[in-house]
């Protein structure tokens, strides 16, 4: 969860009154999250679930994989933006938290359209390149160990199809991305997928700094496209990348 960077608590409260609209199963998963060890940190804030939903819905989504599960509030909020006959499948290293969210999943009437895997992320990733193959989900959503994000980043853009979404969380990482005198894995992991993802030809991007920054990233429209959506400019197409060689993944 993490709290609003930059905003005054009094702020943050007001734009939690004037536009949250969470029910009561997402409220109630929230807070025995939050009576966790380190449950409200790890959790999505329930505006980020909330503007989640959105971006899923817009998309629209048919096929949704989020990569790093814990009690599964986010997955809570794609499951309900799926277009009917959609499928989420969510991937975490332990069933352990999941299972928290499995209830809540179940009175939510959504469990039949959430397929869990549980693993390493790298292991459940390339299994799941194998079964669908390349551009076969229209939003990924990372929220897992942040020194594995450049790589979830690259498999992710594989298996995205070419008009979907990602969004990747912890992206400002408690404000530590500033600070020269963090040097941990999880710092170092963020710093460096920041600068992927920035310096990448093949993507659009946009870091917004809400929750604890939020990186919005979708793949370069051919030109013929963009030009029939109004938009202007010659823009080169690098295509979709090749799946990431084996070694490639922790």
């Amino acid at each position: 969860m993490a709290n609003q960077v930059g905003l005054p608590a009094a702020l943050s409260e007001y734009i939690r009154e004037s536009s949250l609209r969470e029910d009561e199963i997402l409220r109630q998963l929230r807070e025995t999250t939050a009576e966790l060890p380190a449950g409200s940190a790890m959790q999505v804030m329930p505006e980020e679930g909330q503007l989640l939903t959105l971006l899923a819905g817009l998309t629209p989504a048919r096929r949704i994989l989020e990569i790093g599960t814990f009690t599964g509030y986010s997955t809570l909020c794609l499951a309900r933006a799926l277009a009917p006959g959609g499928r989420l499948i969510t991937c975490d290293i332990t069933d352990r938290w999941p299972r928290i969210g499995a209830d809540y999943w179940a009175k939510a009437g959504v469990e039949a359209r959430i397929d869990l895997r549980v693993g390493a992320a790298a292991d459940t990733l390339k299994a799941i390149f194998t079964e669908e193959g390349p551009g076969t989900f229209d939003f990924v959503f990372i929220d897992a160990d942040k020194q594995g994000y450049p790589d979830y980043y690259e498999m992710a853009l594989t298996l995205l199809d070419d008009r979907g979404l990602i969004v990747v969380d912890n992206t400002l990482f408690f404000g530590k991305v500033v600070d020269p005198d963090a040097q941990d894995p999880d710092t170092t992991g963020i710093r460096a997928f920041n600068k992927l993802v920035r310096d990448d030809p093949r993507v659009e991007m946009s870091l917004v700094p809400m929750a604890d920054g939020i990186t919005l990233i979708r793949k370069k429209q051919p030109t013929a496209e963009r030009a029939a959506e109004g938009e202007p400019g010659p823009v080169s197409r690098a295509g979709s990348p090749p799946p990431p060689s084996a070694g490639s993944l922790r």
